[in-house]
């Protein structure tokens, strides 16, 4: 199955329900009165976490997600129904972001955690509502509130314990085979692993953790060279960092020289990164050269003044299993040791700790244009589309209010500054509705 951890995707919560104009006519009962009752809410789309998911390989195809409208208000007042909110699925580590504008929605790390992604809209009122004594019978009612419809980007960043690093057949893949149960691709060629791979590891004491094989760097991947652009994101959530390095030289590349270039992409693409513990592993061990090659290798890195924490250096042979469980030993008491990644952290409440002040310009409420090709006033503006949408037009009642609500709005002094002349024909944006301007 294909590892997919990027995706956008197109969410149109329900509409409300309409509410209804109704009288009671029943025997007896004189000046029954309205009996409208309002629509129900129309069903809202809710992200949430299922830990079974490990890619956003079901957003792949299926790109829009729509919830259910609400039911219509009935008679003797009775609500409608409202329809149930929509379930997304999606794996641990998703993070949600507005598409068209950026903002951090969510950040979703935890089992059975969920996000509204879109709010569904509320019903429209019935005539019941609107009784008042100096209108006791009214034939007025609402439509319901048009759904919320918004585009969100979702980015997963893996969430593992340990990752692996390293340059392409470093020996991540063959480690990860022989620690976990998980069955990477294993072959005598660059870029084997093209997406993260993801084993659990047993120890004999009961303790377990989650590795992470991630895709080989080679230098400029924190500028986009290569794979590791994809791979970068994901060694973010990571606490601890396992840094293979090929001891066999049969690459005819010096240790440490890779090393140091993996050590550069890290801290261009994040500087944090190199302030996790970190274990340098050299591998392939049961090679030829390999003891020779791994003493100068630690004796380079010892010296190495350009290094923010010391690392442990250690050796293992995943073909012999020499050194491997000496390592998963260190693994787990630096796990132990390690502190939560800021990463970790969720970026909402961080948010609301804190108070931001932005200038925000000014803008309109609406717009008004003139059509030339149509002849007509264009209006447009949110709030006189979602009045409009909200706006009953098959009665006489609630479209003289509709009217009073674009006046009270200053639509009419809008017109009359743009230069409209009774008898212009204006149109609300995003409608066939027309009506002739008059002073």
């Amino acid at each position: 199955m294909a590892f997919v951890d990027q995706a956008q995707v197109e969410l149109k919560a329900g509409k409300g329900g309409d509410g209804i104009v109704s009288f009671r006519h029943e025997k007896y009962v004189a000046m029954g009165g309205p009996f409208g009752g309002d629509g129900g809410h129309g069903g809202s789309i809710i992200l949430k976490v299922d830990e079974g998911l490990r890619t956003l390989m079901d957003f792949r195809y299926n790109r829009h997600f729509k919830a259910q409208p609400g039911g219509q208000g009935g008679t003797k007042g009775m609500t409608g129904k409202s329809a149930e909110d929509r379930i997304i699925r999606v794996p641990e580590g998703t993070i949600v972001t507005d598409a068209d504008t950026g903002e951090f929605l969510g950040d979703l790390t935890e089992n059975g955690q969920t996000l509204l992604g879109a709010k569904g809209g509320r019903g429209g009122r019935g005539n019941i509502r609107f009784a008042t004594p100096a209108n006791p019978a009214p034939e007025l009612s609402e439509n319901g509130e048009p759904g919320q419809v918004r585009n969100i980007r979702l980015e997963l960043r893996v969430l593992a314990d340990v990752g692996l690093v390293g340059f392409p057949s470093a020996g991540k893949s063959t480690l990860l085979s022989v620690v976990s149960n998980a069955k990477p691709k294993i072959a005598a060629y660059h870029f084997t692993t093209l997406s993260p791979n993801i084993g659990m590891v047993r120890l004999p004491d009961g303790h377990d953790f989650v590795m992470a094989d991630l895709p080989g760097l080679i230098e400029g991947a924190a500028s986009g060279v290569g794979l590791g652009i994809e791979f970068l994101r994901h060694v973010e959530r990571t606490r601890v960092i396992l840094h293979l390095v090929d001891m066999s030289g049969i690459e005819g590349q010096d240790p440490y020289t890779q090393y140091r270039k993996i050590l550069d992409e890290l801290k261009q693409y994040d500087p944090t990164l190199l302030e996790r513990p970190q274990i340098v592993v050299g591998t392939k061990m049961d090679m030829p050269d390999a003891a020779e090659n791994f003493e100068k290798f630690k004796a380079e890195v010892a010296k190495d003044p350009g290094l923010p924490n010391q690392p442990e250096v250690m050796s293992i042979s995943s073909i012999t299993r020499d050194g491997v469980q000496t390592l998963l030993q260190k693994t787990e008491q630096a796990l132990d040791a390690a502190p939560v990644p800021e990463s970790y952290h969720n970026q909402a409440d961080e948010v609301a700790e804190e108070k931001r002040y932005e200038f925000k310009e000014d803008k309109p409420e609406f717009t008004v244009e003139w059509e030339a090709d149509g002849d007509y006033w264009l209006i447009s503006g949110a709030a006189i589309e979602k009045l409009y949408a909200m706006t009953n037009m098959q009665r006489e009642a609630t479209i003289m209010r509709f009217a009073r609500q674009l006046r009270h709005m200053g639509v009419d002094e809008r017109l009359k500054e743009a230069g409209a002349k009774p008898g212009d024909e204006v149109r609300i944006n995003n409608s066939d509705f027309l009506f002739e301007y008059s002073e």
